[in-house]
């Protein structure tokens, strides 16, 4: 059987100590030189083994004062559905409370935007054809939860009420109503969900360390006709949130 890599190992002994209670709440772990001494391994393996706590949630570092036992911080469940409305008989998972869903956001739109080359080609679009951008910033409880960037083609809305995401007599009603009030109907979601490091910018703005574990999702969302009418990126701190997909099955 193949040996467990050293890190792994140290890692697990160094989470056993913590949640033991070894070391309390805001105190400072012993240093990489003197934790490499005791086990027996080199400075890099220790490193490891803080890096993989850190990403946990049970450790944090300090730039130029060193690595702390971490506040614990509750999860937040954000389920992603096909069914906006919660139904009588939920499924057994979801009698847990369920607070990941964004109860404020803050939102800035571009217009006449041109389209990035990766935007263009999710959206079947020209390299630079023009489009409405529009950045949010999610809330929980009064914390930033979640970002997303948006982009729509002005082709399909310019000149209509909804150019605006966030403005109009359809402000905020999400992009499948908006889009039905001028006549074009979504029958289609792709997500594709990928682990990434946190950017300075996603960072500071999420109120996490740069580096930390997030969870990224690329969405897009067709019409009937297979065109692709809005693409955004999320980004999901993943010690703040849980991310739950949930699918319903087509009866006969």
């Amino acid at each position: 059987m193949p040996r467990e890599a050293p890190y792994l190992a140290v890692a697990d002994v160094l989470r056993a100590r913590i949640l033991a209670g070894e070391w309390e709440i805001g105190e400072r772990l012993p240093s990489r030189a003197r934790l490499a001494v005791e086990y027996g391994v080199g400075r890099n393996v220790i490193q490891r083994a803080m890096d993989r706590l850190i990403t946990e949630g049970l450790l944090e570092g300090r730039a130029g004062s060193g690595t702390y036992v971490r506040t614990p911080r509750e999860r937040l469940r954000l389920v992603r559905s096909r069914h906006r409305e919660r139904r009588e008989g939920s499924l057994p998972w979801q009698d847990r409370k369920e607070r990941g869903r964004a109860d404020a956001w803050d939102s800035h739109s571009q217009v006449r935007v041109p389209a990035p080359e990766p935007i263009a080609e999710r959206l079947g679009i020209g390299s630079g054809d023009l489009c409405v951008s529009t950045h949010y910033e999610f809330l929980a409880d009064g914390q930033p939860v979640q970002l997303s960037e948006s982009w729509e083609p002005m082709a399909i809305t310019d000149g209509t009420p909804i150019v605006l995401p966030e403005m109009g007599p359809l402000a905020g009603k999400g992009v499948v109503e908006r889009m039905r009030s001028i006549g074009v109907v979504i029958s289609t979601v792709v997500e594709m969900p990928r682990p990434a490091r946190a950017t300075q910018v996603q960072a500071n703005l999420l109120g996490i360390g740069v580096g930390d574990l997030v969870l990224q999702i690329e969405r897009t969302i067709f019409d009937t006709d297979g065109r692709p009418v809005e693409t955004a990126d999320m980004v999901i701190p993943d010690m703040r949130r849980e991310v739950v997909y949930e699918f319903g099955v087509d009866r006969p």
